[in-house]
């Protein structure tokens, strides 16, 4: 268990799901993997603003707390899918609330005005 979970677990359960949760592009990484197994080309298109540093780094983070299964196909060039573990299949609901949420504040703001 990464250090900075073991950490939330001693504060409060939020804390323990903004540590998992709480990294750039992790939540929608999450929601991608909802449709289905993805390779990293894939999640790569998908989320476009993440660099593959950071994309890498979430994946591996997700992947250490038990959110997302990474398999490893023996073969050239290298196949890595990424798909969700059952723990992250449980996100479902949480991530469509955020997702509907997400959407009505978008539609609250006021248009910008161009420049």
């Amino acid at each position: 268990m990464r250090l900075p979970v073991q950490r939330a677990i001693q504060v409060c359960p939020v804390e323990v799901a903004v540590s998992v949760l709480g990294g750039a592009w992790k939540l929608t990484v999450v929601k991608h993997l909802l449709g289905g197994t993805r390779r990293f080309g894939e999640l790569q298109r998908l989320v476009p603003l993440a660099n593959t540093k950071t994309l890498t780094r979430q994946l591996r983070e997700l992947e250490e707390d038990g959110i997302v299964r990474r398999v490893v196909y023996p073969e050239v060039p290298p196949k890595v899918e990424y798909s969700l573990t059952s723990l992250g299949a449980s996100l479902e609901p949480i991530v469509a609330s955020m997702d509907v949420w997400g959407a009505q504040f978008s539609a609250q703001l006021p248009a910008e005005q161009p420049a």
